[in-house]
């Protein structure tokens, strides 16, 4: 088991939502360091969810979002006598949390011809109504676990 982390760095909550879960997805949309983009990308996002869906607060969305997304278990590699297995094991919440805000992101990135926000708030709409991209890596990362729970032992 993993001792915990006692200096773990925590960016400070938006400015618009005091959350800390926002600012966590604000950073990783970033690049270059160019957060103010990355702000107008996200709460613009945020806003078409809340025409499009009609709901008063846009955050518990994309709060269910992250929820669904996230994964309970995930495949690491382990190399043993040579060859190289696949062991499940469980994923820890901070590394859940990280890797649904991953997903969402690439799986936003990865359509073409829409502005990011708008492919961002179809993402994370998706993802609330578990559909999706996001969705469909977190389902394969789970058969993946479960086809090799056979290698569970070899769990280090």
């Amino acid at each position: 088991m993993r001792r915990k982390v006692k200096n773990r760095i925590q960016p400070k909550p938006d400015r618009i939502f005091q959350s800390f879960e926002v600012s966590k997805f604000i950073n990783s949309i970033m690049k270059d360091g160019k957060k103010n983009t990355a702000s107008a990308i996200f709460y613009g996002a945020l806003e078409d969810i809340k025409e499009t869906a009609k709901v008063a607060n846009p955050i518990e969305v994309l709060k269910q979002a992250i929820e669904n997304v996230a994964p309970l278990m995930e495949v690491r590699s382990r190399r043993i006598g040579g060859a190289n297995y696949q062991v499940p094991k469980e994923v820890r919440p901070e590394r859940r949390q990280t890797l649904a805000i991953r997903w969402i992101l690439e799986a936003a990135c990865a359509g073409k011809g829409k502005p990011m926000r708008e492919k961002l708030a179809n993402e994370i709409l998706s993802a609330s109504r578990n559909e999706g991209e996001s969705i469909k890596k977190r389902e394969n990362t789970h058969r993946m676990a479960e086809s090799n729970k056979a290698f569970a032992h070899l769990s280090w």
